[in-house]
């Protein structure tokens, strides 16, 4: 199982990596807008692997490697932190409070709409 976890943890690491790439290529804001969105959508992924699991027991395997493995790999809350201070020591306050507290309540959102749309 560990090793399936690092694998996983691996790949989600990797599709980070791409996802946030591509955003920020295409959103061109001194804003951490690819973080934002990566975070906002694993939110959403790992509620609907919630869901998915309350209606589905017994797969303890299947959603650890995709909720601890892929989907921790693939999360990236160090790096909004890091981005969140980086904002904070170039003076711009209000820009780091904005880009914490959307990402927060938007991740608390996804998470839900995940639950919501999977479980029984």
């Amino acid at each position: 199982m560990i090793v399936v976890l690092a694998l996983a943890g691996g790949l989600g690491a990797a599709a980070r990596f791409l996802v946030d790439t591509w955003v920020a290529r295409r959103a061109r804001t001194s804003v951490p807008v690819g973080t934002w969105v990566v975070n906002v959508t694993a939110c959403l992924l790992l509620g609907a692997l919630t869901g998915w699991a309350l209606a589905h027991p017994g797969h303890d395997a299947l959603t650890g490697a995709l909720g601890v493995g892929f989907l921790g790999g693939y999360s990236t809350f160090s790096t909004a932190s890091v981005e969140g201070a980086r904002l904070l020591l170039a003076g711009r306050g209000l820009a780091a409070t904005l880009h914490a507290l959307t990402m927060l309540l938007a991740c608390l959102a996804a998470a839900v709409a995940g639950i919501c749309l999977t479980a029984p």
